[in-house]
C-alpha cells in the first residue's frame, strides 16, 4: 500500500510482469503501458505528465497522457491498460481493500 500513500497514482512502463501489474491494481494504482513503445523516448527527466479524463476510464479505452516538457512544449501520447470494470472500481476507491471495506 505504500506507493499509493506516497502519492503514486500511476506506473507507466513498456511492459509488466503479471503479478506486479495485479499488485498495482489491488493498491488502486493505474498500471499503464505505452500504446506506441517509441513514446517512451519522448519523456525526459524534468517533464510533468498529466493523465486526462480518468473519470471516464472504461475497459478497453486508452488513457490520454500529456507530457509537458521543461521547455514549454508538449506531446500527447496514448497509454493502454487491462482493467476490467471491477478493477476500475478499485482504482476509483483507492484500493481493493477500500471496496471491500465499503460493502
Amino acid at each position: 500500500m505504500t506507493p499509493r500513500h506516497l502519492g503514486c497514482v500511476a506506473v507507466i512502463t513498456k511492459s509488466f510482469a503479471r503479478i506486479h501489474e495485479t499488485n498495482l491494481k489491488k493498491q488502486g494504482i493505474l498500471a499503464l503501458t505505452f500504446s506506441n513503445p517509441d513514446d517512451y523516448a519522448k519523456i525526459l527527466q524534468d517533464d510533468k505528465l498529466s493523465l486526462l479524463e480518468l473519470d471516464g476510464l472504461l475497459p478497453g479505452r486508452q488513457v490520454r497522457c500529456v507530457i509537458l516538457h521543461d521547455s514549454g512544449t508538449q506531446d500527447e501520447i496514448l497509454l493502454n491498460h487491462s482493467y476490467n470494470k471491477s478493477q476500475i472500481g478499485w482504482f476509483k476507491s483507492g484500493s481493493a481493500l477500500n471496496v471491500l471495506r465499503n460493502k
